[in-house]
């Protein structure tokens, strides 16, 4: 049986993490039709991943945060940034929000207009077709 031997610094486990709540997402689209593309670089795109039908492309940002709370106020961290979706991921519950992109510096992460959904991936698609 395979041993880890080493552990990562905390900055690194963070980082981890967060890449491990894009790949679940993106695994989740990819298993439902959806074609995805990764991105070699998203530094000042805020772009975690694109998907495609085929004729159209959505890019997707995806958030983690910890808390158990869903009426939490969560932080606009694209700026500017033409994206299409946040995908967000309670680190401590197991749910998650998917919402279209907004302007203002802070929203509460269930308002009006978010999708939540079960971190399962029928759960997920099932949200993802509401938003």
């Amino acid at each position: 049986m395979p041993v880890k031997n080493s552990t990562p610094a905390n900055q690194s486990l963070k980082h981890y993490k967060s890449l491990s709540y894009e790949t679940l997402a993106a695994s989740w689209l990819l298993n439902d039709g959806w074609d995805v593309f990764l991105p070699m670089i998203d530094h000042g795109l805020k772009t975690d991943f694109v998907i495609s039908d085929g004729d159209y492309f959505y890019r997707i940002q995806v958030k983690s945060v910890e808390s158990n709370e869903e009426d939490i106020l969560v932080e606009n961290k694209w700026g500017d940034a033409k994206i299409d979706y946040v995908i967000y991921f309670s680190r401590v519950g197991n749910w998650g929000y998917i919402t279209p992109p907004f302007r203002q510096t802070r929203k509460r992460l269930n308002a009006k207009g978010h999708v939540r959904f079960h971190q399962h991936p029928k759960n997920f698609i099932k949200a993802f077709k509401l938003i």
